[in-house]
C-alpha cells in the first residue's frame, strides 16, 4: 500500500486556495447605482436632450490577477436599432487604474491616462455621449463595464466600431465588472 499522504496535502491545498475570500471587482459611480436614475449631469444634450452629456465619475477595485490593461464600456441594450447602442468606448487604460473622473469622456479635452483610445460609439465620433431614449420609451438599462484584459493594448484603430471593440474585449477578457444604470423620458 502507497503512502496516501503527498495526496492528502494536495487535496487539503487545494480546498484551502478554493474556500480563501478573493476580492470581488467592484464597479461604483458616485453620480448612479443600479437602483438610481441616471442624473441630467450625464444625460446627451442632443437629440431632444438637454442634458450636459457629462461622463460619470467611475471607480472600481483592483482587477484580477494577470490583468495588462482595461477598458470601459457603456452600452444600451434596450435602443430600438436591432443591435443595441454604444455610448462610450474606452481602451488601453493601464491595469493600475481605478478609476476615472467625471468629465473623462470629452474628447476635446486630456482626461485620459497616456495611452487610453476613445472608439467611436454610435453617436459616429469618440468620447461619452449620454442617454438619450425616445420620448415615451420605457426607461432603457445603461450597462457601465470595467473590462480586465489579458493584453497590453487592444491593436485597434481609433475609428474602431463599438462591436469590433466589444469583440476584442470579448476576446481577451479576464473579468468584468458592472453596473447596470437607468434612464427614460
Amino acid at each position: 500500500m502507497t503512502n496516501g499522504f503527498p495526496f492528502r496535502m494536495a487535496l487539503l491545498t487545494a480546498l484551502l486556495l478554493a474556500a480563501s475570500p478573493v476580492a470581488a471587482f467592484e464597479l461604483h459611480s458616485p453620480d448612479f447605482t443600479d437602483t438610481s436614475p441616471i442624473p441630467g449631469r450625464n444625460v446627451f444634450a442632443g437629440f431632444g436632450c438637454n442634458g450636459a452629456n457629462q461622463s460619470p465619475a467611475l471607480s472600481w477595485t483592483a482587477p484580477p490577477a494577470g490583468t495588462r490593461s482595461l477598458a470601459v464600456t457603456i452600452y444600451d441594450p434596450d435602443a430600438p436599432t436591432g443591435s443595441g447602442w454604444w455610448h462610450w468606448v474606452v481602451f488601453n487604460l493601464p491595469p493600475d487604474s481605478r478609476g476615472l473622473p467625471a468629465g473623462a469622456g470629452d474628447a476635446a479635452k486630456p482626461n485620459l491616462p497616456a495611452g487610453a483610445m476613445q472608439s467611436r460609439t454610435d453617436f459616429g465620433t469618440p468620447g461619452y455621449g449620454g442617454p438619450c431614449p425616445p420620448q415615451g420609451d420605457k426607461p432603457h438599462r445603461y450597462v457601465v463595464t470595467v473590462h480586465a484584459l489579458k493584453v497590453d493594448s487592444l491593436p485597434l484603430p481609433a475609428d474602431a466600431s463599438g462591436a469590433m471593440v466589444g469583440f476584442n474585449l470579448n476576446a481577451a477578457g479576464l473579468g468584468k465588472a458592472t453596473l447596470t444604470a437607468r434612464y427614460g423620458r
